[in-house]
């Protein structure tokens, strides 16, 4: 799916870690949330409280999983499920943007 119809945007962008991450947030006639956004060159860490599932939309990233040692990489058309009340860190290669959508829930 390449588009949402018929939902809901956020005017005000979440930005974090200085503008290295920047998203905003969809919401749907039934009420669910997703947030649509881009990360930019880094290694970041981000904590979760309800399970996510991150779809890459464009670009590429490496991800680990908390308690993990090895890293996994992702592209586009990939996803990967991260538990709720845990972490990951992701990595985005210089000269890359991973740009995706985050499905709460």
């Amino acid at each position: 799916m390449s588009r949402f119809d018929q939902v809901s945007v956020l005017k005000k962008a979440n930005v974090y870690f200085d503008g290295k991450c920047v998203s905003h947030t969809v919401e749907f006639p039934d009420g669910t949330r997703k947030s649509v956004g881009v990360i930019l060159p880094a290694t970041l860490t981000f904590n979760t409280g309800a399970p996510e599932i991150m779809e890459t939309v464009e670009g590429r990233c490496r991800v680990r999983q908390k308690g993990e040692q090895s890293w996994r990489e992702y592209g586009p058309g990939e996803r990967f499920e991260v538990p709720g009340d845990s972490s990951f860190d992701i990595e985005v290669a210089p000269g890359e943007a991973y740009h995706y959508v985050c499905h709460f829930g």
